[in-house]
């Protein structure tokens, strides 16, 4: 149930955040835009926020954002202690060949499947990416937070600034991530009871 979970928890975080985003819907240092963000000034639409005003939007943010760590947290102990983590993490070594043809399968430079397991090597690269993006945006959000108190935390990302850049393009990959594994559970409903219940056994 923790895997679903993250999906109405991910909801609330993006559109909090985006409401916190709408009180400074810019990208760089004040009075030094970055070139590279192409919608300086642009506020959200109201639909996408959550929380009316700034501080409401914080409130949010910050309370359900410690589901979420715990949630993940809850997460990593259990692939840490089941050892799990053998079956659902990607390893370089095991997955990388498998991950390649995967990949050229679902883009029609190859015909047929590749073997595989319970889980196949792009799945695993995928799995093995949101814990990444998971880090990313707790440390991130932490240095937003508390830029001068996480002072180590603020220079490792180079800044305040770059930070909450970081940040908001983890939202953006999270949200792609979210949207694409729910059609693909619509394209195949009958994953759906092995996310809840935790997947099939290594021998089914």
């Amino acid at each position: 149930m923790s895997h679903w979970l993250n999906v109405p928890l991910l909801v609330i975080m993006a559109a909090s955040g985006l409401q916190i985003f709408a009180a400074y819907p810019m990208q760089g240092p004040q009075g030094q835009p970055y070139g590279w963000y192409p919608f300086q000034g642009t506020t959200p639409p109201a639909w996408s926020r959550l929380g009316d005003w700034l501080a409401g939007a914080r409130h949010w943010h910050f309370a359900f954002g410690w589901f979420l760590v715990l949630n993940g947290v809850a997460y990593v102990l259990y692939l840490a202690l089941s050892g799990e983590w053998r079956r659902r993490l990607f390893l370089p070594r095991r997955d990388t060949r498998n991950a390649l043809a995967t990949l050229a399968f679902y883009v029609r430079l190859r015909k047929h499947a590749p073997e595989q397991g319970l889980y196949n090597g792009l799945q695993r690269l995928a799995y093995t990416g949101t814990l990444v993006l998971g880090a990313l945006a707790i440390l991130t959000g932490l240095v937003l937070y508390k830029p001068v108190q996480f002072g180590a935390l603020t220079r490792l990302f180079g800044g305040y600034d770059p930070a909450r850049a970081i940040h908001l393009l983890v939202l953006v990959v999270f949200a792609c991530f979210t949207v694409g594994h729910i059609v693909l559970v619509l394209l195949h409903p009958r994953t759906l009871g092995e996310m809840v219940t935790g997947g099939r056994k290594p021998d089914a």
